[in-house]
């Protein structure tokens, strides 16, 4: 696990308006209006740097649309714990899985507590979701957290998503294979796990974009970011069955039709998966 040192530099943003939040810069990113001038700065940056940076974001979000209508329709697990959620946009997790369960609940943790604050405001009338504030990097404390215990039934599957979230750990660039190995450990069997995560680059062309952008994030006010391999992806599975079409690139991950658009390095810089537990 992270060093006491590495866990201090995962602690939240808070709530100073001159710092970004990977949460609100996020929102900006899908066209979101719950963000400060410092966040659309980051993002601006992000765009001048890659101008795909937005298609990333997006393609995130249908991933994560793609994934969650899966789950809700093929394998009727109706509990969710979305780590690092972010701020509500549209087609979160809840809106998705409820659409086919009604009584699907959710979890939401993040560790902003503006975005928590908010998300819960805006969530106050739907009695099943749940919004907490937590640091996703610390498991056990989420684990243990009484509104993950008491709104999720822990004898049955439940869904675990870290969307865009780990390689945002700061620190040993192995510890989130570490983290992900004491939520695996915790979740029943027959659940799942659903990760996104910025893959390292094989084609020069691309890693010259990946590492500009890298380069603007690291300056930034949001920290920088860690890009893996395909093969540190899959450490962040151990122990699970990943479902076919295994770890890919995002856009390749059950598409909802024919690509008509060209591929850029946007799509090739994020790849993820979806894998169950025995």
């Amino acid at each position: 696990m992270p060093s006491d040192d590495a866990g201090s530099l995962n602690t939240p943003v808070g709530v100073d308006p001159d710092r970004a939040s990977v949460a609100r810069v996020y929102n900006y990113l899908l066209g979101g209006k719950d963000n400060y001038e410092i966040d659309r700065k980051t993002a601006d940056q992000l765009a001048a740097s890659m101008p795909d940076v937005v298609e990333v974001a997006r393609e995130n979000r249908l991933f994560l649309i793609r994934a969650i209508r899966f789950l809700a329709h093929q394998t009727g697990i109706s509990q969710f714990l979305d780590c690092g959620s972010g701020l509500p946009t549209a087609e979160n997790v809840h809106q998705v899985a409820q659409r086919f369960d009604r009584l699907s609940k959710v979890v939401y943790v993040d560790n902003d507590p503006v975005v928590t604050a908010h998300g819960r405001a805006l969530l106050e009338d739907n009695e099943l979701t749940r919004y907490v504030e937590g640091d996703i990097f610390d498991p056990r404390s989420i684990l243990d957290h009484e509104v993950v215990r008491g709104h999720l039934d822990w004898t049955r599957p439940i869904v675990l998503s870290q969307v865009a979230t780990l390689h945002h750990h700061k620190g040993d660039r192995h510890a989130p294979a570490e983290v992900m190995r004491e939520y695996i450990d915790a979740l029943p069997p027959g659940s799942h796990v659903l990760i996104s995560h910025l893959l390292d680059p094989q084609e020069p062309a691309d890693s010259d974009a990946a590492r500009q952008l890298s380069d603007v994030v690291a300056r930034g006010s949001l920290g920088g970011a860690t890009w893996r391999t395909h093969e540190e992806i899959a450490e962040l599975f151990d122990g699970l069955e990943l479902i076919d079409p295994g770890i890919v690139p995002l856009y390749q991950w059950w598409p909802d039709g024919p690509r008509i658009k060209p591929v850029t390095v946007a799509h090739r810089i994020i790849a993820g998966g979806l894998a169950r537990k025995p």
